[in-house]
């Protein structure tokens, strides 16, 4: 029997221990987050759906091949996350990433990318440098979801706009990644296919005017057009969500009761109303306009919820620029000028529902009031700021307003709140009232509603869309073509209806916040010589530093 007397060597340990982490890691998944703002953390609401068993999950990412740096940080991004949802979820995930177009001949992509885009894979056209200078590259940021038999396609880059400088929507759609794909993964698994409606039959706002806002919504829900004197108890009974968005004409009582019997059954409603009639394309060449109170017969209505829309107009010195003619004749310029009466609206910094959008381009806004309605919990959402004015109406408008600059002291005030939440269990307007003209039978014979949410907003040009004079195309949501500037119409559209249609809380999802430490490239730009001088230079001045002592050393050591 041989005995070893000796212990075993440092190196046999350090190998076994190794290898023992190594079969336990195969085992079980853990992961260190470090980082500040818990980027590769999901969130709750991700885990919890991702417990849930399924069958065999399969997402193609279509995002592959040679790609401009930003774009491969949104690859990598993707393929992070992915990874984290693979580890976690009870059903098994494939990931497959690929390009498309990847070795197709040049005359058969576009068979390719039309096929593509009927599935809902939307491609976008990059210009790249190269040798040669620039060329043009068809790319897809999107991802295809495959489970039980349905698909959902992803989009990866959610906030192009109309300017198309993809590099800086990169990191709002990094951020929006978890939110798109839990989204994307639960309606996959589960089915559940939310179906929201825009009224229509009062005047409110075309087709056209909110084609950017239907389309956002249609990614991930059921979107169309009802009109309350069409639809049914059991039309009615298949929305979760309505939006009532600027209408001109007075609501009949049989309208208010189907949409009172909505919100009795636990349907929520965004109002989105303009109180005071003004317009400022009537103001073209007219000296004055008078901006006079609307009749739409919804007082009682948002009254009884908790919620009061008033008869002014809103002034504010944090405004959105408008273009003017400015001169005469053949000196006739187009400039911009500030229009106190489209506030830009600032989101409340503590209500997740708005938390982290930009301010809200608006158009002739009511200051809206809250009313003590007992079980109805009321949270406002959006406000003017502190230089403010407000009108009553009826009141007198004339461009020629811009020109008068607003005094500090009587644009100073309060804040005005202009957008409110209402959620709790609403009173029945109809109670002990009897049926209206063109109802036959009782839909409902309930006093209060089941647990509900309600937004009124004093302005109802928040969700609808410019459109273009060339070829009538309709722009982004919250994209103004004058400025050029982006708005946060569409997240605030976006976050009302994850709000208000989800239950599971996926708003939390878009609250999250990553922030990516990129390069200043003005000081790039700046100091572009130093750096390379001291980046050529240094190890060439280190290397000669040594050879100099290594010199001096060896002739003090062998002069002796």
């Amino acid at each position: 029997m041989v005995k070893f007397n000796k212990p075993m060597p440092a190196l046999i340990v350090l190998l076994s221990v190794i290898a023992v982490l190594n079969l336990i890691s195969t085992r079980y998944y853990t992961r260190f987050d470090l980082t500040t703002d818990h980027r590769f953390t999901l969130t709750k609401q991700s885990k919890k759906m991702l417990d849930a068993p399924g069958s065999e999950i399969t997402v193609t990412v279509f995002l592959n091949g040679e790609l401009p740096a930003a774009f491969k940080r949104l690859k990598n991004a993707t393929g992070d996350l992915l990874a984290d949802y693979a580890a976690i979820s009870k059903a098994k995930i494939n990931v497959v990433f690929e390009d498309p177009l990847s070795g197709v001949a040049l005359n058969a992509q576009d068979t390719v990318i039309n096929q593509l885009y009927a599935l809902g894979i939307e491609p976008t056209t990059l210009n790249i440098k190269n040798d040669n200078g620039f060329a043009q590259k068809t790319i897809f940021p999107m991802a295809m979801i495959v489970a039980n038999g349905r698909q959902i396609p992803v989009k990866l880059l959610g906030n192009l706009d109309a300017s198309g400088n993809y590099e800086d929507n990169i990191n709002n759609s990094i951020q929006n990644l978890e939110y798109s794909f839990t989204a994307a993964f639960r309606k996959v698994i589960t089915g559940d296919n939310p179906r929201i409606g825009f009224t229509e039959g009062n005047g409110e706002l075309s087709d056209l005017q909110l084609s950017d806002a239907i389309r956002s919504l249609s990614s991930t829900y059921e979107v169309g057009r009802v009109n309350l004197d069409q639809i049914d108890k059991a039309g009615l009974d298949k929305l979760k969500l309505l939006f009532i968005t600027k209408p001109q004409t007075e609501f009949s009582e049989a309208q208010k009761y189907k949409l009172n019997y909505f919100i009795m059954q636990g349907g929520r409603v965004v109002w989105s109303v303009d109180q005071v009639s003004a317009d400022l394309d009537s103001l073209s060449g007219k000296s004055e306009q008078l901006a006079f109170n609307k009749k739409l017969n919804l007082d009682d209505m948002l009254f009884t919820y908790g919620a009061r829309i008033n008869y002014n107009l809103l002034a504010d010195a944090n405004c959105v620029e408008i273009p003017l003619a400015m001169g005469g004749g053949a000196q006739n310029q187009i400039q911009l000028a500030p229009w106190i009466f489209y506030p830009i609206l600032m989101p409340a910094t503590t209500t997740k529902l708005v938390k982290n959008i930009d301010g809200i381009r608006s158009e002739f806004v009511s200051t809206v009031d809250t009313i003590g309605v007992k079980g109805v919990r009321k949270t406002p959402i959006l406000y003017s700021s502190q230089y403010n004015k407000v009108f009553q109406a009826p009141t007198l408008l004339a461009l020629q307003m811009i020109a008068n600059q607003p005094d500090p002291r009587e644009y100073s005030n309060t804040p005005q709140v202009t957008a409110v939440l209402l959620e709790g269990n609403f009173s029945s307007l109809f109670l002990n009232r009897p049926l209206p003209q063109g109802i036959t039978t009782p839909y409902t014979n309930v006093t209060s509603s089941k647990p509900g949410k309600l937004i009124v907003i004093g302005d109802g040009d928040v969700f609808k869309n410019q459109v273009s004079a060339n070829d009538n195309s309709p722009f982004p949501l919250g994209f103004d073509r004058y400025t050029q500037r982006n708005y946060g119409n569409k997240a605030l559209l976006l976050n009302i209806a994850d709000y208000l249609s989800n239950d599971d809380n996926l708003i939390e999802l878009r609250n999250k916040d990553i922030r990516i430490r990129l390069l200043d490239k003005e000081k790039i730009r700046a100091g572009k010589l130093k750096w390379q001088l001291i980046n050529m230079g240094t190890p060439l001045l280190v290397l000669i530093f040594f050879g100099i002592f290594q010199h001096y050393y060896r002739k003090h050591k062998y002069a002796r």
